[in-house]
């Protein structure tokens, strides 16, 4: 009898601790953040967001957030299944690297606010509703094209071509990302202008960069334009070997790749991209509302150039141009 009490007492004090640990979880929120694959240049948006979060009061340190972190490392079905078991849970917040990341959360889950970075605005994403409208749950910070013809525009700008002579500028492109084919299409367009001759070559993923990459160095070309593509990202080392091999010096529009060996660039600088995003974060996780949120596009860009690899290509830059550390 007195072993049927003590079991009541225990029960009743494990079920007393289980209800005061559930609750002081569910005190604390969750944000499951996915990145699409491994990069270290991608990365650096996920520092961005969580150095936002903790200066808006959200740290994983003083016990104020969780943040289940996971990276599908370029595998679709990984990426659903991340995706799914952060709706499943649910986490308060997605927060998301990249376009697929971004759209797959965005076709999993109607009602948990997504958080973006590193990712096309919503009608480039293809996600605009029947009514061309954005899904309600989308946030954080986003990218359009326009910046795109100052980034190509500038490769002329510096490499100076000869009276009459005509750069070849190269560059691949992956034909299943939206935002790499538009960059295409309207690069494409700006080279007629600029009396630059574009060859632009397709790839599927990153494993095929070396030999797309040595297809263009076999034509001739002038300079590569590293152009807004994950693919280009995953396999810019790749990349930058072969174009060392044959001294073509690489452009692009993407602050982060400079300091991975690309001569210069006008675009994002990818750290405040994800800051930008954990800022808008930090406003629903405080107030449980999106009351006054919305997609925006990314504030902050830098013109850069990497002094090393300059001095290589014996390059001097516009004094508007920063030295990137």
């Amino acid at each position: 009898m007195k072993y049927v009490k003590l079991l009541a007492v225990v029960a009743v004090v494990a079920t007393i601790i289980s209800c005061q640990q559930k609750g002081k979880k569910n005190d604390v929120p969750v944000v499951g953040f996915v990145d699409a694959f491994e990069d270290a240049t991608i990365a650096q948006a996920r520092t961005g967001f969580t150095d936002a979060l903790k200066k808006g009061g959200f740290s994983e340190d003083a016990h104020t957030v969780k943040i289940e972190y996971r990276n599908a490392q370029n595998d679709i079905p990984q990426l659903t299944q991340i995706v799914n078991y952060f709706v499943s849970q649910p986490v308060d917040v997605v927060a998301t690297s990249t376009t697929l990341s971004t759209v797959t959360a965005l076709q999993k889950s109607k009602t948990i606010p997504v958080f973006a970075m590193v990712s096309p605005v919503p009608e480039r994403m293809k996600v605009l509703d029947a009514s061309g409208k954005a899904p309600a749950n989308l946030f954080g910070a986003l990218e359009d094209l326009n910046y795109i013809d100052t980034s190509f525009s500038i490769i002329p700008h510096i490499l100076k071509p000869k009276a009459g002579a005509k750069l070849v500028v190269g560059m691949i492109y992956n034909q299943s990302e939206p935002q790499s084919a538009d960059a295409m299409e309207r690069i494409k367009g700006l080279a007629a202008k600029l009396n630059v001759n574009l060859v632009a070559l397709p790839l599927n993923n990153s494993s095929e960069a070396s030999l797309v990459t040595q297809s263009l160095l076999a034509k001739g070309i002038d300079a590569f334009f590293a152009n807004p593509d994950n693919t280009v990202f995953a396999a810019f080392e790749t990349i930058k070997k072969n174009c060392d091999a044959k001294n073509v010096p690489i452009f692009t529009s993407e602050a982060g790749l400079v300091q991975r060996g690309a001569v210069a660039a006008f675009g994002a600088d990818i750290y405040q991209w994800g800051y930008q995003a954990g800022e808008q974060a930090v406003q629903y996780l405080k107030t449980h509302k999106t009351d006054g949120l919305k997609p925006e596009l990314v504030k902050i860009r830098k013109r850069v150039y990497n002094a090393d690899v300059a001095k290589k290509y014996k390059l001097t830059l516009p004094s508007n141009f920063e030295a990137i550390k």
